[in-house]
């Protein structure tokens, strides 16, 4: 089996094997929510070069819980038991802190979305990871909140 970037890092930083099963599910949330946004960027930024706001802007409309939470809706029924046994935890967990945009709701959704992908990353299992926000990403359409944000733009140029 060839290795992936996270055993590479571990190897790197001299990290022994790890049971990732125990770790909190708001750690693996933590590291998913950057490999969740690194797989975005990679995507987007592969697509065409453009200015580094502008690429900001089109990446963020994927990365907020709204988006997030929508996505995994469309993920839950290709989860294996195991995936949703770690969404499950995530989305469960005991947060003490909320998205500034965000619904109680949605953001747990996407605390467990970002727990997967954490828990995906830390197993090396980056082809399962990406077919996943692959599949998430084709089935979002981000033009319904487009408007909003076109709109608050266009508002903060003429102010």
């Amino acid at each position: 089996m060839e290795q992936g970037i996270g055993t590479y890092i571990r190897q790197q930083f001299g990290i022994g094997e790890q049971d990732w099963n125990a770790y909190s599910p708001l750690a693996l949330a933590y590291i998913g929510d950057g490999i969740y946004e690194l797989v975005i960027r990679t995507a987007i930024v592969g697509k065409e070069n453009k200015q580094a706001g502008k690429l900001h802007r089109e990446v963020s409309r994927y990365a907020k819980a709204q988006a997030q939470a929508e996505m995994m809706e469309t993920l839950l029924p290709m989860l294996t038991q195991k995936e949703l046994e770690i969404y499950y935890r995530g989305r469960n967990a005991k947060s003490y802190t909320k998205a500034k945009n965000a619904s109680v709701q949605d953001y747990r959704k996407a605390t467990g979305l970002e727990t997967l992908m954490g828990y995906l990353y830390l197993q090396d299992e980056m082809p399962r990871l990406v077919e996943l926000v692959r599949e998430a990403v084709m089935h979002y359409t981000p033009q319904e909140h487009e408007g909003m944000e076109t709109r608050n733009q266009e508002k903060g140029r003429q102010g």
